[in-house]
This record gives C-alpha cells, sequence and structure tokens, in this order.
C-alpha cells in the first residue's frame, strides 16, 4: 500500500515550451488539466522557482505537449536542469509556432495557450490558459505516464 494517496493517481507528463522576446525554455509538467466543458480552458501548474514560470509570466504563453514514452530520455535535461544555466532546446527537436512559441515535434501534440491568469498553488503557481489552437504531431505514439516512470525507476516515488 502506498504511503499517501496521492500515489494512486496517475498522471499524463506534459513539456511546457515558452518565449519571451528571444528567450525561449521548456519544463516538464504533470499537474494539466482541461477546465471547461468546451475545451478552451485549461490550467497548468508550473513550479515557482523555474525559469520557464517566469518566462511564462514575461509573455503570457505557453504551449502544453503530450509526450509519448519515447520522450523519457529528456526528462532529466527538461526536469532537473536550469533553462538559467543551460539552452534545453539546443537538445531537443522543436520549431516555433506562430507566436515564436516552440514546438516540440517529436511531441504528440500540443495545445498553443495565452495565460489570462496566476493563482498561488503552494509551491507551484497555476497558470489559467485560454486554448487558442491545437496541434497533432505525432497521434500514433503511446502516451507518457508518470506510472511508466515510477516502473521504470525514473522517477522517485
Amino acid at each position: 500500500m502506498p504511503k499517501s494517496l496521492f500515489k494512486l493517481k496517475d498522471y499524463e507528463v506534459h513539456a511546457v515550451t515558452t518565449v519571451f522576446g528571444q528567450t525561449s525554455n521548456a519544463n516538464i509538467a504533470t499537474w494539466a488539466m482541461q477546465t471547461d466543458m468546451a475545451k478552451k480552458c485549461m490550467v497548468v501548474a508550473l513550479y515557482k522557482p523555474d525559469y520557464t514560470l517566469e518566462l511564462a509570466k514575461q509573455s503570457g504563453l505557453l504551449n502544453l505537449h503530450w509526450l509519448g514514452v519515447d520522450f523519457a530520455k529528456h526528462l532529466t535535461l527538461l526536469g532537473r536542469k536550469s533553462g538559467r544555466v543551460v539552452n534545453k532546446l539546443t537538445k531537443i527537436a522543436h520549431e516555433p509556432d506562430y507566436r515564436g512559441c516552440p514546438i516540440l515535434t517529436d511531441a504528440i501534440g500540443c495545445l498553443h495557450a495565452r495565460i489570462v491568469n496566476w493563482v498561488d498553488a503552494g509551491d507551484h503557481e497555476l497558470a489559467i490558459c485560454e486554448v487558442e489552437k491545437q496541434t497533432w504531431l505525432h497521434p500514433e505514439k503511446e502516451v507518457l505516464r508518470l506510472n511508466y516512470l515510477r516502473e521504470k525507476k525514473l522517477v522517485r516515488g
């Protein structure tokens, strides 16, 4: 039996990209969800110390990517390296979208969003987003989930 009921939850593992001016960054997010029936709003939890949060607050833009299991090889780079120190996107295939925000071209797909509000949520901030567009890239891939990472011992807990 897990020590916490939260361990029973299985989350999709997403990548978040953002851009401000000529600077872009990417990070991992497991707490993201649709928040309205029309699929026009979503919320994404971003960790307060992360550079992605800083850039997203400045630009008001982000892309939320659904990742395939083949993307697990990039998790250390996106989740444990700081974008203030290393340009994470030099090692990951990407291209700018219509707003200049990076699209990870090996992802299953992504939602292009504009941030309309922020909510403090403990050690994270919630980006309340309006979905502008969605792009399918590789719908045939298997979705990367947190339980997959736990089974492969790629994450703690």
